[in-house]
């Protein structure tokens, strides 16, 4: 029997950096994450809810578009503006619209004054899993997600946004990974990623690609959030959110066309004071979060059947091990 395991508890250590202590988003302080699952039969779909601390006081934040065939409401203002003013929220495509009403009401219902808000609700397509046509998500579903938020280790796999996702040939889901940087002139930082990941290519684990049985159908998109205390302004903070992105090459992405591949990137910490010779540490923190985030997301699914018959198989964790003891990656 398939038993989801991270996939640091393989073997496989992604990068140099160590980890948060939980190895997740929610190492960086006043950061929660929330989920809400819709799982069997012809629904495969959910909301996933990162929710920062001092979020409506504004948090500096960047947008980050690797190919825009996709959803992402409330992006243009983070790019105009430079900050994120509410949560961010993640759910299937054609539940974007519903989610982001639904969140409205939320964010309405606790700032009586308010006349404009921004809500971020990001997207991938989980219509090969999912009767995406459906829109499922109810106001309900949404809110559960918010209210639930906790600073405890995100799950990971097949719950909230990734319920139906599939990647690289295998079935996929939501994943999270952190970093800890201790060398830096600001003083000790965490860099951590929430990734939805449903994209195409050939998944590779520490440089050694395990092929898989194709799906009927290619993953679509990915969205990337990733989160930090570090004192970055706007600017800087688009700069991590780009190599974000870079890291989906790093686990096999090819980039489809149809494939929106977003990334935000946003801080806690609204004093910016590190200069920009001193990224090199954020920079490859973000990539190491991202590509262990995406592995995870891989690695802690289960094999899924559901609209129309469709299956997505979770990796086998024997077929990882085997290829990485064979490249000698692995002893």
């Amino acid at each position: 029997m398939h038993t989801p395991r991270r996939v640091r508890d393989l073997g496989v250590v992604v990068g140099a950096l160590p980890p948060g202590a939980l190895n997740a988003i929610t190492d960086v302080p006043g950061v929660r994450v929330g989920q809400t699952t819709i799982s069997g039969g012809d629904l495969n779909t959910g909301v996933t809810a990162i929710v920062p601390d001092g979020y409506a006081d504004g948090l500096p934040a960047a947008v980050a578009v690797g190919n825009g065939y996709g959803k992402l409401v409330g992006s243009t203002q983070v790019d105009e503006l430079g900050v994120i003013e509410t949560p961010i929220l993640l759910t299937g495509t054609l539940s974007v619209f519903r989610v982001a009403d639904a969140f409205l009401t939320w964010l309405l219902d606790r700032d009586p004054n308010a006349t404009s808000l921004n809500p971020i609700v990001g997207e991938t397509n989980d219509g090969y899993l999912s009767d995406i046509r459906r829109r499922p998500i109810t106001p309900e579903h949404v809110h559960a997600a918010l209210d639930s938020a906790s600073p405890d280790v995100p799950a990971e796999g097949c719950v909230g946004a990734g319920t139906g996702t599939s990647a690289l040939g295998f079935k996929a889901g939501i994943g999270t990974a952190s970093r800890t940087l201790a060398s830096l002139a600001a003083g000790v930082g965490t860099v951590g990623a929430l990734v939805q990941s449903n994209f195409s290519g050939l998944l590779t684990v520490l440089g050694t690609p395990i092929p898989a049985q194709a799906l009927d159908a290619d993953g679509n998109s990915c969205m990337i959030v990733v989160a930090t205390d570090l004192p970055l302004d706007a600017r800087q903070l688009g700069r991590l959110a780009r190599r974000a992105i870079f890291a989906l090459a790093r686990v096999g992405s090819d980039y489809s066309p149809g494939s929106g591949d977003y990334a935000i990137a946003f801080t806690t910490n609204r004093t910016p004071g590190l200069a920009d010779r001193d990224l090199r540490g954020p920079f490859q923190a973000v990539t190491e979060s991202v590509e262990e985030a995406l592995l995870n997301s891989l690695t802690m699914a289960h094999t899924t059947t559901g609209h129309g018959g469709n299956s997505a198989r979770a990796v086998p964790h024997d077929l990882i091990i085997e290829r990485l003891r064979s490249a000698g990656v692995l002893r």
